[in-house]
């Protein structure tokens, strides 16, 4: 299996990218580092920086988008944690073998113009574990 490299990011589902920057950036000093609509998935993103990792804030653009109906079942707060992997792909198959129960069979494409797939919660201790390697040049 393709290893972990690191945690490349934590997502956190917000209703307004606006409102929640004052916290990250204004009150805890993360410094914003790229902003991105996402329009095929329905979401405005935007990125804090924290050491070699960040946050992602993620706020719905259409109300039938995962991210509106996560924050109309439970609300603003952590949605998953994102993995940066050598290869997606070969890393989702290692773990379909192992059992896992994926959300996404193969990558495609994401923020930050990197590829990224999904493991369902339930094969992850109930975490949502999204995989990212940057896009091949």
């Amino acid at each position: 299996m393709a290893f972990l490299n690191k945690i490349d990011h934590i997502g956190i589902a917000v209703r307004s990218i606006e409102n929640s920057l004052k916290l990250y950036v204004d009150q805890l000093k993360m410094p914003l580092v790229h902003r991105e609509d996402v329009p095929e998935r329905g979401v405005r993103v935007a990125f804090t920086q924290i050491g070699e990792s960040t946050i992602e804030l993620l706020e719905p653009t259409q109300p039938e988008s995962t991210i509106a109906k996560f924050l109309e079942k439970r609300g603003e707060g952590f949605h998953h944690i994102c993995y940066a992997v050598d290869d997606v792909n070969a890393t989702l198959k290692a773990l379909e073998a192992e059992g896992a129960t994926l959300i996404d069979k193969e990558a495609r494409p994401g923020a930050e113009n990197k590829l990224v797939a999904f493991v369902h919660p339930k094969s992850m201790g109930g975490v949502l574990v999204e995989l990212a390697q940057p896009m091949p040049k």
